[in-house]
């Protein structure tokens, strides 16, 4: 793996393993910025239904397929800071960086946001496979471990799915894996990415969601967000 700056002057991780950039070449803040936090986590904290289920009195549970960078979860960490609102974010990663990488990307200092670069080394930090607090309202935990293998018993309300693309890992992307997502999820719960391929939409269809494309970032025109129906009342 080898750091690289993206367009926006942000940096990301070119992965020679897989022949694939961690983030957009085309500014990794502005595409997570984008696809996971106006896409995801904002419309998400404005539209989805389940704000008026009870969501009110509990904490957030966001899922995210692949941690990488850390780049959404510190996004996600700084969007949340001023709202009266617990979240616990949980992350698979199976090849986690090393400490000189992830100690050399830019995120803090580009959104001037120094003051955090303590918190986003500790996300990097913090033991595998337990909550650690990284904040009074903030819980994160990473599972070392590949998406087909997790196991676990949450029902999350949000899933970041940032695992490579299609091409470098197609096991990722297909119906199981989108129909195990979708189990793990709470009923009107939404799922994004920043793939638009009709394969992709129609994997996630058949898993149960309601997929839907949506504007895309700078150098993308397309994403997919995908929401879990609500069950119909008995």
């Amino acid at each position: 793996m080898k750091l690289i700056t993206t367009s926006d002057g942000s940096n990301s991780i070119f992965s020679e393993k897989f022949g694939s950039t961690y983030h957009s070449t085309h500014g990794a803040i502005q595409e997570s910025q984008h696809v996971f936090i106006k896409s995801g986590l904002q419309f998400f904290l404005q539209s989805s239904p389940l704000l008026g289920r009870g969501l009110r009195g509990e904490a957030l549970r966001i899922f995210e397929m692949g941690f990488g960078t850390g780049l959404n979860a510190f996004l996600t960490f700084l969007e949340m800071q001023d709202k009266n609102k617990n979240i616990e974010y949980t992350a698979a990663e199976a090849f986690p960086l090393s400490e000189e990488l992830y100690a050399s990307l830019n995120y803090a200092a580009l959104l001037h946001e120094e003051k955090h670069q303590p918190d986003f080394l500790a996300m990097h930090k913090c033991k595998w496979n337990s909550f650690c607090n990284i904040s009074p309202n903030f819980a994160l935990k990473k599972l070392n471990t590949q998406l087909e293998s997790m196991i676990t018993d949450c029902k999350f309300h949000l899933v970041f799915f940032d695992a490579f693309d299609p091409v470098a890992q197609p096991e990722l992307w297909t119906e199981d894996i989108f129909r195990k997502l979708f189990n793990a999820m709470e009923e009107g719960g939404i799922l994004v990415t920043y793939s638009s391929k009709g394969q992709v939409r129609r994997n996630m269809t058949a898993a149960g969601f309601e997929a839907e494309r949506i504007p895309g970032p700078l150098g993308k025109r397309e994403i997919l967000r995908a929401i879990k129906p609500l069950s119909l009342p008995a």
